[in-house]
């Protein structure tokens, strides 16, 4: 991403720091993995989002008027030949954009200074461990000079409020990066369906990280530097695990197999869900319940549309979900009633229980709050059927153009003397990403992981390949 595009996104976050504010923005740290051995390493969201910078140990300070003063590793020729190149703080202003840059070692030095005679700071709040205290140490060294005239910040403020909301719309830049992610992704659960139905036509024995070699190959191959989350390849009763990870159970035919898998392509996400037959060929209790999940994602998609409320596409997943449970039998009409009375009682949710979708984007799970900012005050309260309490509601969001969603509806059904027995330890989620947009090309979203089939007869002819 151009250098511009980042210079942008500091001066749009400085204009609102007020008059005298400065934020301080670390990137994340290392973490030791097992005695001398790290975890890769994956830069801060909030701190690349302002900078493009991906080495660890270092800090984005950013004051009201706009001047931006990067902390990062110093150049160091024994630890580089160990640990690979550092950009180092003499030319991270020419190619960061920063206005200056300085060792991080010299952090604790030059904080105080940069802090004196400001009248708010900013930091992430509960992000860091540790931050808040170093924060209090530096705040510490400006009051003793206050003999000398200093002054010190009078507030503290979480500057999570406001990169949340810059990064809850995304640009044309970001919107590219996450198409292509969704790109490469698609082609992975592509390549992990076919290898699956290849091996046992064979007759040979699958397991789970079979599928799981076959997603990593194939982000790999096309550039991504990471999986976005711990991929979740769960064959028969495991995929009713909502979190399962992928391991050494078998795959066999006959079964249902739900991966939930996506890549990270230059700091961004995609995610994906598909369920599909082991075999190639959905068995016809298999079939009913897969269209009755494909309907109900069909009917949230419907639903996601600039102006809409986020939690609209819940809303029209459940009313589907809710009535097929009735049809199909996994809910007794004579005891819970019509589909209204299920979705008001949420009987559903023994077989239904997260929700449709969440903010994607540079993180999986993503930034950006889910109510309405200018109708934070309306509040109502209502009693949870199921636990309770007393939950309270405010608006939803308003959905716009640029925002991106995941749109997921799943049903899991667990062995039990209530579920008719063909449909016992089945587990399928359909989950597409969607751009809220207002090109007429689309229908209020455009769905950007559709490079891998949806529809039951498509996912078996690829299969059959």
């Amino acid at each position: 991403m151009p250098i511009a595009n980042y210079a942008a996104r500091r001066a749009r976050l400085a204009a609102q720091l007020g008059e005298g504010g400065v934020a301080l923005i670390p990137t994340a740290p290392v973490h030791m993995r097992n005695r001398d051995s790290d975890f890769p390493y994956r830069h801060d969201s909030y701190f690349y989002y302002l900078t493009g910078f991906t080495e660890p140990h270092a800090w984005l300070v950013l004051t009201s008027d706009g001047r931006s003063t990067l902390f990062c590793q110093p150049k160091d020729l024994e630890r580089e030949i160990w640990d690979g190149i550092r950009l180092g703080p003499e030319a991270a202003p020419a190619t960061l954009g920063v206005d200056e840059a300085h060792s991080v070692a010299e952090l604790d030095q030059r904080l105080p200074k940069l802090l004196e005679n400001r009248r708010t700071v900013w930091y992430p709040f509960a992000t860091h461990t540790g931050l808040e205290t170093q924060v209090d140490g530096w705040l510490q060294k400006v009051r003793v000079r206050a003999r000398f005239g200093a002054l010190v910040p009078e507030a503290q403020r979480d500057v999570c409020a406001l990169l949340d909301e810059m990064r809850l719309v995304k640009d044309t830049h970001e919107l590219d990066l996450m198409r292509r992610a969704a790109q490469i992704s698609a082609a992975a659960h592509v390549r992990a369906m076919q290898r699956c139905a290849r091996m046992l036509r064979a007759g040979e024995d699958v397991r789970e990280y079979h599928l799981d070699a076959e997603l990593l190959h194939e982000f790999r191959q096309h550039g991504s530097e990471f999986p976005a989350y711990g991929s979740i390849v769960a064959a028969g009763a495991n995929a009713c695990v909502l979190h399962y990870r992928a391991d050494a159970a078998p795959v066999r035919a006959g079964d249902l197999v739900l991966i939930d898998a996506g890549c990270e392509l230059h700091g961004y996400a995609a995610d994906i869900t598909r369920t599909f037959p082991a075999n190639g060929r959905f068995t016809g209790p298999q079939r009913d319940l897969y269209q009755l999940v494909l309907a109900s994602q069909q009917a949230a998609i419907a639903a996601t549309r600039p102006g809409a409320r986020f939690t609209a596409p819940h809303e029209a997943t459940v009313r589907v979900l809710a009535q097929g449970m009735l049809d199909l039998g996994l809910l007794d009409k004579t005891q819970v009633g019509n589909v209204d009375d299920v979705i008001a009682s949420r009987a559903y949710f023994r077989f239904y229980m997260h929700r449709t979708g969440h903010w994607l984007g540079m993180d999986v799970h993503d930034c950006g709050s889910y109510v309405e900012p200018g109708e934070l005050g309306q509040v109502s309260e209502r009693r949870d059927p199921l636990s309770g309490e007393t939950i309270q509601d405010r608006p939803a969001r308003i959905l716009r153009p640029g925002m991106v969603l995941t749109i997921e509806p799943g049903i899991y059904l667990r062995a039990a003397d209530d579920v008719p027995a063909a449909f016992h330890n089945i587990g399928i989620r359909i989950e597409d990403d969607a751009v809220v947009t207002a090109d007429p090309r689309f229908d209020g979203c455009e769905l950007i992981t559709r490079g891998v089939p949806v529809e039951a007869d498509a996912i078996e002819a690829l299969m059959a390949a």
